[in-house]
């Protein structure tokens, strides 16, 4: 590991380290040997079975991204040019990007500032005849306002509730797992998230009635699902879709990763408890401040933010941490105010709560194996930069 420029006797914390935390490496030379390493194989479907366990799903397509699963979603809605999309503007592209390659138009939701999920106050003025779906995001691993949208959309049945749920897995909203809140529910294994394999993702299908579709769409438009169940003597093309299936390698690391859930979820609760403890005695308006969730939000611990009081601060500290040889990180560039974002947009749409958070938000590293020691020289060292940069700026 780099070694510090100011300290060369520490190594450098990265923001985020994956870890193999049990049998993935044992997996995955079982998925090899087996001769079906490809997509539909026999760890991909153990991977589906646990997590509609763990969520409800009425159905688990795993995908090669969480990208490719909102981009399912998108298909089996049927979207295209006459729909709008309501999407939080402060999101990963991935989050509206599913939705307008579909076709669809897309418009920019402001956040509400305690869980900085999609605002049900901004939501319901946002709303017309063309809007077909909401996507929710739960940033962080904490549920958004997930009653206030069911509010607004009381009388709204006819627009579809989609979780992009790649911070959420294993968290929950009122005693529900997140990822069961909606229509549909996306899921990402990507390397940055607690569960990995690289590169991967979910779709989780929580209506009955869209499970046959999908598995078509999904089978790069055949219905070869329905030929494996013995529904039909052979299968053929009957619609559209694409090669969404994530290769059976994958979802034997994968496995691997979510049978470790309760340890993965142990160490990340920790980190994340050592760090509020060491912070806490230190937050003021003045300097910085720590996320409050609502208490019926049960964290999936995917990061550990805090909120500078101003954008310059911010990246002052930015800069200063990285000097000092630890890696802090800023997060998304508002979706609304972005180059694709005004070329994708049905409206503009103003969103200050992104803007403002967007400027001022900076994650502090997290991963399982981030020990005591780690968090506290993190924490030192994001102390003594808020007390430098509020002393030159």
């Amino acid at each position: 590991m780099p070694e510090t420029p100011e300290h060369p006797e520490l190594p450098r914390i990265p923001f985020n380290k994956a870890a193999i935390v049990g049998r993935e490496m044992e997996y995955v030379q079982q998925s090899i040997e087996g001769g079906h390493p490809a997509a539909g194989g026999a760890f991909a479907a153990r991977a589906a079975a646990l997590l509609a366990e763990a969520t409800g799903a009425q159905e688990v397509m795993l995908t090669t991204s969480c990208t490719s699963a909102l981009e399912l979603s998108a298909m089996t809605l049927d979207l295209g040019p006459d729909d709008t999309v309501v999407v939080p503007s402060f999101t990963f592209t991935s989050t509206a990007l599913a939705f307008a390659r579909q076709g669809a138009r897309l418009v920019f939701c402001d956040i509400e500032p305690r869980t900085l999920g999609l605002d049900p106050a901004h939501l319901a003025t946002l709303l017309d005849d063309s809007v077909r779906a909401v996507v929710l995001v739960h940033y962080a691993g904490i549920a958004c306002d997930v009653a206030g949208v069911r509010r607004v959309l009381a009388d709204r049945p006819d627009v579809a509730v989609i979780e992009d749920n790649a911070h959420g897995l294993f968290g929950a909203w009122q005693g529900q797992p997140l990822g069961s809140l909606g229509r549909f529910s996306a899921q990402s294994f990507h390397e940055t998230k607690n569960f990995v394999c690289g590169e991967g993702g979910a779709l989780l299908l929580n209506d009955a009635a869209d499970v046959d579709r999908a598995r078509v769409l999904y089978d790069k438009g055949t219905n070869r699902r329905a030929f494996l169940l013995g529904q039909v003597d052979k299968y053929s093309w009957k619609d559209n879709g694409s090669s969404f299936g994530l290769a059976d390698v994958l979802a034997a690391y994968l496995l691997a990763q979510l049978e470790q859930r309760e340890t993965v979820q142990a160490k990340r609760r920790a980190v994340h408890q050592l760090y509020t403890e060491m912070l806490a005695p230190h937050a003021a308006e003045d300097t910085f401040s720590l996320p409050d969730p609502p208490a019926d939000r049960e964290s999936a611990y995917h990061m550990f933010y805090v909120l500078l009081p101003d954008k310059e601060r911010r990246n002052a500290v930015l800069g200063s941490m990285r000097d000092a040889g630890v890696t802090p990180t800023f997060h998304y560039v508002p979706l609304d105010s972005s180059d694709a974002g005004k070329v994708f947009a049905a409206r503009t749409t103003e969103c200050p709560v992104t803007e403002n958070i967007s400027g001022r938000l900076l994650r502090l590293p997290f991963y399982n194996d981030l020990t005591p020691a780690d968090v506290e020289r993190v924490v030192t060292t994001f102390l003594s930069s808020v007390a430098l940069s509020a002393a030159v700026v």
